[in-house]
């Protein structure tokens, strides 16, 4: 195997434990049981193990199913939507939550997130 072939295979891997694991936490997140999720996409519960470790590779209609089931762009599975924004993915995640307040809300939470910022300066400057 050339030199950039056992590069390309290794960032391969890297990739699909990411994307595991960020399917494993939405999973989670949503309290849904891989039993649950297997049924839903068709496949063994091992084959959602498997996916969920990184171990298989994901079909494109298996992870656009996942990312309509956990309420995500497929984009936040594979981590597009925080690369082409900048942004963290903690940080990305809230500004699509925030998306969908009221304007009133949206301000509300604005008026906490300062509250939070000097609230941190107080105890750490």
């Amino acid at each position: 195997m050339s030199q950039s072939a056992m590069h390309q295979s290794v960032d391969d891997e890297a990739e699909r434990r990411q994307l595991g694991d960020r399917l494993r936490e939405a999973r989670k997140y949503l309290g849904l049981k891989q039993d649950e999720v297997a049924a839903y996409l068709k496949i063994p519960r091992t084959g959602l193990t498997d996916i969920e470790n990184g171990q298989r590779r994901v079909e494109a209609i298996e992870l656009t199913r996942l990312a309509k089931l956990y309420r995500q762009s497929v984009g936040y599975f594979t981590g597009e939507d925080e690369v082409s924004a900048g942004l963290p993915a903690d940080v990305a995640h809230l500004a699509r939550r925030v998306a969908d307040l009221s304007t009133e809300d949206r301000a509300e939470l604005s008026r906490f997130a300062d509250y939070l910022r000097t609230r941190s300066i107080g105890t750490h400057g």
